[in-house]
């Protein structure tokens, strides 16, 4: 019964969770391609070096709080209220802090006009701050639901105010606006459906334990936001505001798959391995499928997209956009490795070594510092290939410590996803010369992924994958039992 239980909340959750995340990014996706229209890549440039500090902001603002409640087993309401005011306490004082340091930011990469941007936009650390416990708690119920309906309700809400704002005229600010509307009415609708408020209570001894957990995912989450957004500001002080608004866009492009499969593992896998902890064997079962399963998927979609990236930009952003489609292929082989970080990663956390999971962020750290050195002499795409080569070292890693209580070493992981990624490369092949054939690129496009889907499932089926297996199963009695209920 608790083994049905499990994979009942587990199916639910992916499914839930996969709507969500899926749907959000697809209307992020659409809204994108509305704003690259109206705005220009200098404009996407300047937010881009606002995100660097609201994002490594973000992540001591949670202070892996959160991911401490979600990991506890038994959570009072002492936990969740305490969690809340120590995350807005930190979140007043950093927005100050931003304030601040607004003109010394704007003085560091030339650009005097970002001060008023930067001021305001820090005001969203205190706005998502008071959303932070009211999602840990829906998290811990694997309530992915309720999520759902909120996410898409603010994403098409924010996306709406930033496009006409931006039709208007009003260059950066509709992009600031968007993004701060987004966590507002992110954080309104969690309170008006979660109906959880905080009591006047705050447990040093509850902050002590959730903390002493939290503040090594603390670090290691911040170097990780520190490394990941230090190309940003690399890209912004030695290039130019249109080369770092063509490198996020490639990136944005380039993650948007992986940021999609790896955000369902993580929001799915960290509460139903938490509640399986102490049984190793069913533990690894599920750890090993969900390697297998999600690197599939990853691999087919990611080669997918690097295949057809000319006609992809051509036809969603325009011609303008073009000079980034160099960026975004090599960002496809560095990115699809993603997922399978964030799965060693979530393992390690439910196992409670935190310790590990900071000694891999200093890793890779250190290993950042070449790529940057590299992109400063040589140029932004010499950077981009180190990073490739960076990702392939950290993911052998992850994989190294998160295998070794299960004897699932860093070579069998390889071994269970080369498959996967040898399909891959060879449906990749024909959708890339597809590009060739002189013909308008809004009917190259479609063919691409008409060509690749076909050659996909027929290269899966002659497979016969133990993960495409149970995919196709899963896929064929979900389908069933829908058609049953109608």
């Amino acid at each position: 019964m608790a083994e049905q239980s499990l994979t009942d909340k587990t199916v639910k959750g992916v499914g839930w969770s996969s709507i969500d995340t899926f749907a959000n990014y697809g209307i992020g996706f659409i809204i994108g391609i509305v704003l690259a229209r109206l705005l220009s890549p200098e404009e996407y440039g300047l937010i881009g070096i606002i995100t660097i500090f609201i994002t490594i902001s973000m992540q001591i603002v949670n202070g892996g709080l959160s991911t401490a409640l979600v990991r506890k087993k038994e959570v009072t309401d002492t936990d969740y209220s305490t969690v809340f005011y120590a995350n807005f306490a930190v979140s007043v004082f950093l927005t100050l802090v931003l304030y601040v340091l607004a003109f010394p930011i704007s003085r560091f990469f030339d650009r005097p006009e970002l001060v008023p941007y930067i001021r305001v936009m820090s005001f969203v650390l205190v706005i998502n701050a008071l959303a932070i416990t009211q999602q840990a708690l829906l998290t811990k119920r694997i309530d992915f639901k309720t999520q759902t309906k909120i996410s898409i309700i603010s994403h098409v809400s924010s996306g709406a105010l930033g496009i006409l704002m931006a039709y208007m005229g009003l260059g950066v600010w509709a992009l600031v606006a968007q993004q701060m509307s987004s966590r507002a009415f992110t954080t309104i609708l969690l309170w008006v459906y979660n109906k959880w408020v905080p009591k006047l209570i705050f447990s040093w001894n509850s902050f002590k334990e959730l903390f002493g957990f939290g503040w090594k995912l603390l670090t290691a989450n911040l170097m990780y936001s520190v490394r990941s957004q230090i190309y940003n500001a690399v890209v912004g002080k030695c290039f130019s505001p249109k080369t770092l608004g063509l490198y996020t866009r490639a990136f944005q492009y380039g993650n948007l798959l992986s940021a999609c499969i790896g955000s369902v593992v993580l929001r799915v896998s960290l509460p139903v391995m938490s509640a399986v902890q102490d049984e190793d064997e069913r533990l690894l079962r599920g750890y090993r499928l969900i390697i297998k399963t999600t690197m599939l998927v990853t691999f087919v979609l990611m080669m997918g997209m690097c295949a057809c990236a000319d006609s992809l930009i051509y036809v969603l952003i325009g011609d303008q956009w073009m000079d980034c489609v160099p960026m975004m292929r090599i960002l496809c082989f560095s990115l699809m490795f993603y997922p399978l970080h964030m799965i060693n990663l979530n393992m390690l956390t439910v196992n409670g070594r935190s310790d590990i999971l900071l000694f891999c962020q200093i890793v890779g750290c250190v290993l950042a510092v070449v790529p940057m050195v590299i992109g400063v002499y040589f140029g932004i795409y010499w950077m981009l290939g180190c990073e490739v080569v960076n990702n392939i070292i950290m993911m052998m890693v992850h994989s190294y410590y998160s295998g070794k209580k299960y004897r699932y070493t860093c070579w069998m992981q390889i071994r269970d996803i080369i498959p996967s990624f040898g399909a891959a490369i060879i449906m990749a092949i024909p959708v890339y010369f597809i590009s060739y054939i002189p013909v308008s690129q809004y009917l190259t496009l479609p063919l691409q992924i008409v060509v690749g889907a076909v050659v996909a499932v027929g290269l899966l089926e002659a497979l016969r994958l133990e993960e495409y297996s149970v995919m196709k199963r899963i896929a064929i009695d979900y389908l069933g039992k829908m058609l049953h209920r109608k």
